[in-house]
């Protein structure tokens, strides 16, 4: 499957702020807004953020219409979405996307949560950016916040990692899909699911129990999603939790376990996903990853 590109920013270029999910104030955003700010870019805030409802950054009509609005409004070219948490779900069915048939349509940057929106746009042949949220700016070293402005910027994106479970030496490159794994999972059997055939798919998740991180993979193993992959790139598998008695498996055990018949290169320890230093990722965008003795190179 094949990705419309992201349009690259230059100096100018509109970013908006705007809440999908769970609440954030302007003053907690106004750092993210000086780092745009400082690399040239215009920014406003969408009409949710300062808003309420319960956990949620308004309510469910509010935030569908501040999301519509910037998709829709051409001097708007990317969306930067404030915080994750929960309640994307609950927009993606009536949020619609024909302005992104535009000769440049508008960055979507986000993560966790906001793989929602990640994964509706690659089923539907469009490119977005896996990347940190606003809110997390003061937490970023200069290595996650650099690899945001190269992929804005259309800068080349390098990330090199230790070849620590003596992968055989291959070089391959295919499209990168994915997100959270846990949102992704929720995605099973919906038109949302990205497609995974001959791509290479990322998978991060915070905060699960390791029996249901195997739930998850069994599902998606079962669901046809692991078996034709060019490769499949771990990220973060943060503050994993068992019970007093013991799964018996970690992360990656579980990983390698249900991966194990097929013949495509699993990649553990890529820095993104809810870690310190989260490196951006152009979805829907050509990886090209070779792997030698020592390390593993991954390029965008």
């Amino acid at each position: 499957m094949s990705y419309l590109p992201i349009s690259f920013l230059n100096k100018g270029k509109h970013v908006r702020i705007i809440c999908t999910a769970r609440s954030a104030q302007k003053s907690d955003l106004l750092p993210a807004a000086q780092l745009l700010e400082s690399w040239g870019l215009k920014v406003s805030f969408g009409t949710t953020i300062g808003k309420m409802e319960h956990q949620f950054g308004g309510t469910k009509k509010e935030r569908l219409a501040d999301l519509q609005q910037a998709i829709d409004d051409k001097d708007v070219h990317a969306i930067w979405i404030a915080r994750g948490g929960y309640g994307t779900v609950q927009l993606i069915d009536e949020v619609h996307f024909s302005a992104f048939a535009k000769a440049e349509p508008t960055t979507i940057i986000g993560y966790s949560d906001i793989t929602l929106l990640h994964g509706k746009l690659q089923s539907e042949g469009f490119s977005s950016i896996h990347s940190f949220m606003p809110l997390e700016l003061k937490n970023k070293p200069n290595t996650s916040i650099e690899s945001l402005r190269k992929a804005l910027f259309g800068e080349q994106l390098t990330v090199t990692i230790p070849n620590t479970f003596a992968l055989k030496n291959q070089e391959l490159k295919a499209p990168i899909v994915g997100g959270n794994l846990s949102i992704l999972y929720s995605l099973l059997g919906s038109n949302s699911f990205p497609e995974t055939k001959d791509q290479v798919l990322f998978i991060e998740d915070i905060d699960e129990y390791v029996y249901h991180l195997e739930r998850i993979m069994y599902s998606l193993k079962r669901a046809g999603k692991l078996k034709s992959l060019k490769a499949l790139l771990v990220g973060g598998m943060t503050d994993m939790n068992d019970h007093e008695t013991p799964f018996g498996k970690n992360a990656v055990e579980i990983i390698q376990s249900l991966t194990a018949d097929y013949d495509y290169p699993v990649i553990f320890n890529f820095p993104a996903g809810h870690i310190e230093d989260h490196r951006t990722i152009i979805l829907g965008k050509e990886i090209h990853i070779k792997i030698t003795d020592q390390q593993i190179n991954l390029t965008q």
